[in-house]
């Protein structure tokens, strides 16, 4: 098995496949949310990819195919950044506990606003804007396309 630890890689992507797969077809729908495009539709996609992105690996991998590394960097060479890793999860735990009390339009521009800022964007008349329309055009696509409801929080009324 000397050489072949992209066969873990494709174990892991086996696994979570089978887990998406499982809880979606467990999930409970409404009767109104039924069709051909619901709830269920992108996570059996995105389960069924995954499992065949772990065949396809895990027979590359067998076949002798591995992968190689950055030539243009010196992969590794450069400390982590573990400030933009705290800040992006800081980010992503706020966003959580604020979703309920503030609803997905506010929540997923701090959402959005905070991703740039901690990945270096300081522009703070361009973020604020882009970051409300990404997510006003999310809470849309969800609500109006989709039919999943997401929480409007105080702009309820006004949505």
């Amino acid at each position: 098995m000397r050489g072949r630890s992209e066969l873990g890689v494709s174990v892991l992507l086996l696994l979570v496949g089978v887990l998406v797969l499982s809880d979606t077809l467990t999930m409970e729908t409404a009767a109104n949310q039924r069709g051909p495009v619901g709830p269920r539709t992108v996570p059996v996609v995105v389960g069924v990819s995954l499992l065949v992105v772990a065949v396809v690996l895990a027979l590359d991998v067998l076949r002798g195919g591995r992968g190689e590394g950055d030539s243009g960097e010196d992969a590794g060479s450069e400390p982590a950044d573990w400030r933009t890793v705290a800040l992006l999860a800081g980010i992503f735990l706020a966003s959580a506990a604020l979703i309920d009390p503030l609803g997905f339009p506010i929540t997923g521009a701090l959402l959005f606003w905070g991703s740039a800022y901690a990945l270096g964007s300081r522009n703070l008349t361009r973020d604020p804007l882009i970051a409300a329309v990404l997510s006003m055009a999310t809470y849309a696509a969800f609500n109006t396309l989709l039919g999943v409801p997401l929480p409007g929080g105080p702009l309820m009324g006004v949505l």
